[in-house]
Protein backbone atom coordinates (compact mmCIF):
# COMPACT_ATOMS: atom_id res chain seq x y z
CA UNK A 1 0.00 0.00 0.00
CA UNK A 2 1.46 3.52 -0.75
CA UNK A 3 2.43 5.58 1.91
CA UNK A 4 -0.41 8.28 2.61
CA UNK A 5 0.97 11.45 3.60
CA UNK A 6 -0.81 13.79 5.76
CA UNK A 7 0.14 17.91 5.89
CA UNK A 8 -0.06 18.99 9.86
CA UNK A 9 -0.58 22.74 9.99
CA UNK A 10 -0.29 24.01 13.65
CA UNK A 11 1.38 26.43 15.24
CA UNK A 12 2.28 24.85 18.31
CA UNK A 13 5.49 23.26 17.96
CA UNK A 14 5.03 20.99 20.91
CA UNK A 15 1.74 19.55 19.40
CA UNK A 16 2.96 19.25 15.84
CA UNK A 17 5.81 17.44 17.24
CA UNK A 18 4.08 15.06 19.23
CA UNK A 19 1.62 14.83 16.64
CA UNK A 20 3.91 13.79 13.98
CA UNK A 21 4.98 11.46 15.45
CA UNK A 22 2.54 9.72 16.40
CA UNK A 23 1.05 9.81 12.80
CA UNK A 24 4.46 8.46 11.39
CA UNK A 25 4.55 5.58 14.13
CA UNK A 26 1.03 4.60 12.57
CA UNK A 27 3.05 4.60 9.04
CA UNK A 28 2.15 8.10 7.44
CA UNK A 29 4.41 10.38 6.45
CA UNK A 30 4.03 14.15 7.88
CA UNK A 31 4.72 17.23 6.69
CA UNK A 32 4.72 19.74 9.47
CA UNK A 33 4.26 23.80 8.63
CA UNK A 34 3.75 26.26 11.71
CA UNK A 35 1.52 28.97 9.72
CA UNK A 36 0.27 29.66 6.16
CA UNK A 37 3.46 30.51 4.22
CA UNK A 38 5.01 27.28 5.52
CA UNK A 39 2.26 25.35 4.12
CA UNK A 40 1.96 27.07 0.91
CA UNK A 41 6.00 26.01 1.05
CA UNK A 42 4.92 22.51 1.47
CA UNK A 43 2.48 22.38 -0.59
CA UNK A 44 5.04 23.30 -3.39
CA UNK A 45 6.75 20.28 -2.76
CA UNK A 46 4.80 17.44 -1.83
CA UNK A 47 0.87 17.08 -3.01
CA UNK A 48 -0.71 15.47 0.15
CA UNK A 49 -3.25 13.05 1.07
CA UNK A 50 -5.02 14.97 3.24
CA UNK A 51 -4.70 18.63 5.47
CA UNK A 52 -4.50 18.19 8.92
CA UNK A 53 -5.19 22.36 10.04
CA UNK A 54 -5.41 24.34 13.11
CA UNK A 55 -7.99 27.16 13.24
CA UNK A 56 -5.78 29.29 15.22
CA UNK A 57 -2.71 30.27 13.44
CA UNK A 58 -0.47 33.52 13.17
CA UNK A 59 -0.83 35.75 10.02
CA UNK A 60 -3.72 34.26 7.72
CA UNK A 61 -6.17 32.27 10.32
CA UNK A 62 -7.18 28.63 9.39
CA UNK A 63 -10.44 29.40 7.95
CA UNK A 64 -9.10 31.52 5.01
CA UNK A 65 -6.79 29.22 4.60
CA UNK A 66 -9.69 26.03 4.58
CA UNK A 67 -11.49 28.41 2.00
CA UNK A 68 -8.50 28.95 -0.58
CA UNK A 69 -7.80 24.82 -0.16
CA UNK A 70 -11.59 24.15 -0.73
CA UNK A 71 -11.03 25.67 -4.02
CA UNK A 72 -9.03 22.83 -5.07
CA UNK A 73 -11.79 20.39 -4.88
CA UNK A 74 -9.45 17.60 -4.17
CA UNK A 75 -7.34 18.21 -1.22
CA UNK A 76 -9.38 16.62 2.03
CA UNK A 77 -9.18 18.89 5.02
CA UNK A 78 -9.68 17.56 8.66
CA UNK A 79 -9.64 21.11 11.33
CA UNK A 80 -8.49 20.22 14.23
CA UNK A 81 -8.93 23.12 16.91
CA UNK A 82 -9.33 24.52 20.19
CA UNK A 83 -12.81 26.59 18.91
CA UNK A 84 -15.05 23.64 19.83
CA UNK A 85 -18.01 25.47 19.37
CA UNK A 86 -20.74 24.37 17.00
CA UNK A 87 -20.94 27.68 15.01
CA UNK A 88 -17.20 27.34 14.69
CA UNK A 89 -17.52 23.97 13.33
CA UNK A 90 -20.37 25.03 11.04
CA UNK A 91 -18.49 27.34 9.11
CA UNK A 92 -15.68 25.24 9.09
CA UNK A 93 -17.85 22.76 7.18
CA UNK A 94 -19.26 25.37 4.92
CA UNK A 95 -15.61 26.38 3.52
CA UNK A 96 -15.05 22.85 2.54
CA UNK A 97 -13.97 20.64 5.42
CA UNK A 98 -14.68 17.28 5.36
CA UNK A 99 -14.19 16.78 9.31
CA UNK A 100 -13.69 18.94 12.41
CA UNK A 101 -12.26 17.81 16.00
CA UNK A 102 -11.90 19.71 19.15
CA UNK A 103 -8.86 20.53 21.20
CA UNK A 104 -8.56 18.17 23.97
CA UNK A 105 -8.99 15.24 21.63
CA UNK A 106 -7.83 11.41 22.27
CA UNK A 107 -4.85 10.74 19.55
CA UNK A 108 -6.74 7.37 18.41
CA UNK A 109 -10.02 9.10 17.41
CA UNK A 110 -7.93 11.57 15.52
CA UNK A 111 -6.71 8.74 13.50
CA UNK A 112 -9.93 6.93 13.17
CA UNK A 113 -11.11 10.28 11.41
CA UNK A 114 -7.96 10.30 9.47
CA UNK A 115 -8.68 7.08 7.96
CA UNK A 116 -12.43 7.31 7.47
CA UNK A 117 -11.44 10.81 6.05
CA UNK A 118 -8.88 9.11 3.60
CA UNK A 119 -11.22 5.97 2.80
CA UNK A 120 -14.07 8.39 1.49
CA UNK A 121 -11.57 10.23 -0.50
CA UNK A 122 -9.42 7.79 -2.32
CA UNK A 123 -10.80 7.49 -5.78
CA UNK A 124 -11.00 3.23 -7.14
CA UNK A 125 -8.12 2.63 -9.36
CA UNK A 126 -8.53 2.53 -13.41
CA UNK A 127 -10.82 0.09 -14.44
CA UNK A 128 -10.33 -2.70 -16.89
CA UNK A 129 -10.76 -1.76 -20.18
CA UNK A 130 -13.73 -4.68 -20.70
CA UNK A 131 -15.60 -2.80 -16.86
CA UNK A 132 -17.07 0.18 -17.44
CA UNK A 133 -17.08 2.41 -14.93
CA UNK A 134 -20.55 2.91 -13.06
CA UNK A 135 -21.79 6.07 -14.35
CA UNK A 136 -24.99 7.65 -12.94
CA UNK A 137 -27.02 10.59 -15.23
CA UNK A 138 -29.37 13.73 -13.53
CA UNK A 139 -30.49 16.71 -15.39
CA UNK A 140 -27.57 17.68 -17.35
CA UNK A 141 -24.82 16.13 -14.96
CA UNK A 142 -23.07 13.13 -15.04
CA UNK A 143 -21.48 11.09 -12.16
CA UNK A 144 -18.93 8.67 -12.40
CA UNK A 145 -18.67 6.90 -9.26
CA UNK A 146 -15.92 4.87 -9.24
CA UNK A 147 -14.09 7.61 -10.76
CA UNK A 148 -15.35 9.95 -7.91
CA UNK A 149 -15.79 12.66 -10.54
CA UNK A 150 -18.94 14.78 -11.97
CA UNK A 151 -19.40 16.59 -15.29
CA UNK A 152 -21.61 18.84 -16.21
CA UNK A 153 -22.80 18.95 -19.72
CA UNK A 154 -19.84 20.55 -21.08
CA UNK A 155 -17.48 18.29 -20.03
CA UNK A 156 -16.37 20.48 -17.29
CA UNK A 157 -15.37 18.72 -13.76
CA UNK A 158 -17.37 20.08 -10.51
CA UNK A 159 -15.34 20.20 -7.84
CA UNK A 160 -16.72 18.40 -4.53
CA UNK A 161 -15.23 17.61 -1.22
CA UNK A 162 -14.97 13.86 -0.69
CA UNK A 163 -18.21 14.57 1.84
CA UNK A 164 -20.48 16.36 -0.68
CA UNK A 165 -19.34 13.27 -3.21
CA UNK A 166 -20.24 10.57 -0.69
CA UNK A 167 -23.58 12.29 0.21
CA UNK A 168 -24.59 12.94 -4.07
CA UNK A 169 -23.73 9.51 -4.27
CA UNK A 170 -25.66 8.35 -1.71
CA UNK A 171 -29.00 10.28 -2.96
CA UNK A 172 -28.29 8.85 -6.68
CA UNK A 173 -28.35 5.48 -5.53
CA UNK A 174 -31.30 5.35 -3.26
CA UNK A 175 -33.60 7.95 -5.43
CA UNK A 176 -36.94 9.13 -4.51
CA UNK A 177 -36.96 7.40 -1.29
CA UNK A 178 -36.58 9.66 1.90
CA UNK A 179 -33.39 9.18 3.99
CA UNK A 180 -32.83 10.27 7.08
CA UNK A 181 -30.13 12.49 8.34
CA UNK A 182 -28.38 9.19 10.75
CA UNK A 183 -28.84 7.26 7.63
CA UNK A 184 -26.75 9.80 5.59
CA UNK A 185 -24.18 10.40 8.37
CA UNK A 186 -23.79 6.43 8.99
CA UNK A 187 -22.93 6.13 4.90
CA UNK A 188 -20.90 9.42 4.50
CA UNK A 189 -18.93 9.25 7.72
CA UNK A 190 -19.54 6.16 9.18
CA UNK A 191 -17.57 4.79 12.46
CA UNK A 192 -16.78 8.27 12.66
CA UNK A 193 -19.88 9.81 12.93
CA UNK A 194 -21.19 11.42 16.35
CA UNK A 195 -24.42 10.17 17.08
CA UNK A 196 -25.47 14.14 17.67
CA UNK A 197 -24.18 15.65 14.63
CA UNK A 198 -26.21 17.62 12.49
CA UNK A 199 -24.04 18.98 10.20
CA UNK A 200 -25.38 17.11 7.34
CA UNK A 201 -27.46 19.78 6.76
CA UNK A 202 -24.36 21.66 5.81
CA UNK A 203 -22.95 19.64 3.61
CA UNK A 204 -26.72 19.31 1.58
CA UNK A 205 -26.56 23.07 1.50
CA UNK A 206 -23.02 23.38 -0.09
CA UNK A 207 -23.87 20.37 -2.77
CA UNK A 208 -27.19 22.35 -3.28
CA UNK A 209 -25.06 25.22 -4.62
CA UNK A 210 -22.25 23.96 -6.22
CA UNK A 211 -24.78 21.52 -8.16
CA UNK A 212 -26.87 25.13 -9.36
CA UNK A 213 -23.87 26.76 -10.40
CA UNK A 214 -23.80 24.07 -12.93
CA UNK A 215 -27.22 23.36 -13.70
CA UNK A 216 -29.86 25.82 -12.11
CA UNK A 217 -32.64 22.53 -11.96
CA UNK A 218 -30.39 20.17 -10.41
CA UNK A 219 -30.77 21.42 -6.92
CA UNK A 220 -34.31 21.20 -6.34
CA UNK A 221 -34.20 17.92 -7.09
CA UNK A 222 -32.64 17.68 -3.59
CA UNK A 223 -35.79 17.89 -1.39
CA UNK A 224 -36.05 19.08 2.44
CA UNK A 225 -38.66 16.50 4.03
CA UNK A 226 -39.72 18.04 7.60
CA UNK A 227 -39.11 15.81 10.47
CA UNK A 228 -37.69 13.48 7.80
CA UNK A 229 -34.64 13.98 6.32
CA UNK A 230 -34.40 14.38 2.45
CA UNK A 231 -35.24 12.88 -0.74
CA UNK A 232 -33.81 12.91 -4.30
CA UNK A 233 -36.86 13.63 -6.19
CA UNK A 234 -34.55 13.41 -10.12
CA UNK A 235 -34.94 10.97 -12.46
CA UNK A 236 -31.62 8.81 -12.53
CA UNK A 237 -30.19 7.26 -15.57
CA UNK A 238 -26.98 4.71 -16.54
CA UNK A 239 -24.58 7.51 -17.38
CA UNK A 240 -23.39 7.98 -21.12
CA UNK A 241 -19.49 6.57 -21.29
Amino acid sequence: MTEKTILLVEDDGEIRDLLSTFLRREGFAVEGAADAAAMDAALARTTPDLVVLDLMLPGEDGLSICRRLSHRGDLPILILTAKGDDIDRIIGLELGADDYMAKPFNPRELLARIRAVLRRSTKAPPAPAAAANRRLAFATLVVDLDGRSVEGPAGQRIALTSAEFDLLACFLQHPKRVLSRDQLLDWTRGRSADPFDRTIDVSVSRLRRKLEAVDAQAPGMIVTVRNGGYIFSGDVAEGRG
